[in-house]
């Protein structure tokens, strides 16, 4: 067990023949018994700064891991983030592609009934043409008929008969 400051102060020697100076040993008594109390606080004091900074120590080692725990956690909703966002791009483009085919798809449908709405008005064109064009024929052949010479002639000779009534 060791000494405390009031077993040196208390401490006795026995006195023998012709032994150490009393008051001299008393002096140096007094200096350890001084010297070992400042120690003794000092150690105190120093003890209890350790554990305050292993407190301290413990309370930063708490931070660091939840800190650590927390960077995890970042990183793993990082991660999640990233994967949905890349499942999200994906079927964006996805559906993308869909709508561009189902426009394209739109577009060539509504040009192939244009382009056969275009054949069916040149049929139809056509057809329209060779009839005008077989009636302006008739009409003139029927200008070109004699039988409209005889007309003029009747008339002629009605109006001179009827002139000389």
């Amino acid at each position: 067990m060791p000494l405390t400051p009031l077993d040196i102060h208390n401490k006795e020697f026995t006195r023998g023949f012709r032994g150490y100076n009393e008051d001299e040993v008393n002096d140096f008594l007094d200096q350890v018994i001084k010297d070992f109390e400042s120690v003794i606080r000092e150690k105190k004091d120093l003890e209890e700064k350790v554990e305050k900074l292993e407190e301290q120590l413990a309370y930063f080692k708490n931070i660091e891991e939840t800190l650590n725990k927390s960077i995890l956690v970042a990183q793993e909703t990082g991660e999640e983030v990233k994967r949905n966002a890349n499942k999200e791009a994906r079927l964006i483009i996805k559906e993308a592609e869909k709508n561009a085919d189902r426009i394209i798809n739109d577009a060539l449908a509504k040009s192939r009934k244009i382009q056969m709405e275009i054949e069916e008005l040149k049929k139809q064109s056509s057809v329209y043409r060779a009839r005008f064009r077989m009636l302006i024929e008739a009409q003139l052949e029927m200008v070109k008929n004699e039988d409209w010479d005889a007309l003029e002639q009747m008339e002629e000779s009605d109006e001179l008969k009827l002139e000389i009534k």
